[in-house]
């Protein structure tokens, strides 16, 4: 259902966008306006404006007189991904855990209960649960700093961690029960106060992520 309040461009670019993080749209494939305007029901100006905001995030590449299409897959961006994520998350980690009352307590505990329902049907073989794994461990990672006081580092955050997830979407996928213990240890970490140590899980969560993507074959 439509919401009657959001334009034909906060559509178009809310839709695309979310193909492109969920490989709907794979990497390298050539973006046809005349396609997409069928596909998403917009104009094609509307379509342009669109790709051109995408292309800003580099979730889409302009290919001067030829078109768009979207961003192509890389060991080499997905291990600066990883690092940037490393970089903004770590330091975040150190300003929510100092800043965080019992109110983000709460909400840690609560965003790792629901991570860990799917970690757990996962586990078990429920597949079908991937996707709800995928929402909830982003949420997950994003309360984790959401005390950090900083919009602007929330938000550079996220928009990192978008481009990362797009990898973790096609080739990262479940780790089974080392990713489980892991999150685990972030939220204990997070309860203890204990940035350090939250930093170290973290490097291994992000690191080791990027270790399983790429003995897959998938990039």
């Amino acid at each position: 259902m439509r919401d009657p309040a959001e334009t034909a461009g906060e559509r178009a670019y809310r839709l695309i966008r979310s193909d492109i993080l969920r490989g709907r749209l794979e990497p390298g494939r050539k973006l046809k306006l005349d396609a997409l305007r069928d596909a998403y029901d917009a104009g094609v100006g509307t379509l342009r404006e669109t790709l051109s905001r995408l292309v800003a995030e580099r979730f889409v590449i302009a290919e001067g007189q030829r078109g768009f299409e979207v961003a192509p897959f890389s060991a080499t961006e997905l291990r600066e991904l990883a690092g940037l994520r490393l970089l903004l998350e770590g330091h975040a980690l150190d300003q929510s855990f100092r800043a965080g009352d019992v109110e983000w307590e709460a909400r840690v505990v609560a965003a790792h209960h629901k991570l860990g329902q799917m970690e757990e049907r996962l586990l078990a073989g429920d597949n079908e649960a991937l996707e709800a794994w995928r929402h909830f461990d982003a949420q997950f990672h994003q309360t984790l700093i959401s005390a950090c006081g900083s919009r602007t580092l929330m938000a550079t955050h996220a928009a990192t961690f978008d481009r990362y997830q797009r990898y973790q979407n096609l080739a990262l996928g479940f780790r089974g029960v080392i990713a489980a213990e892991e999150h685990a240890a972030l939220r204990d970490a997070a309860l203890r106060r204990d940035p350090a140590a939250a930093r170290s899980v973290l490097n291994l969560h992000i690191l080791a992520g990027v270790d399983h993507a790429l003995a897959s074959g998938a990039l």
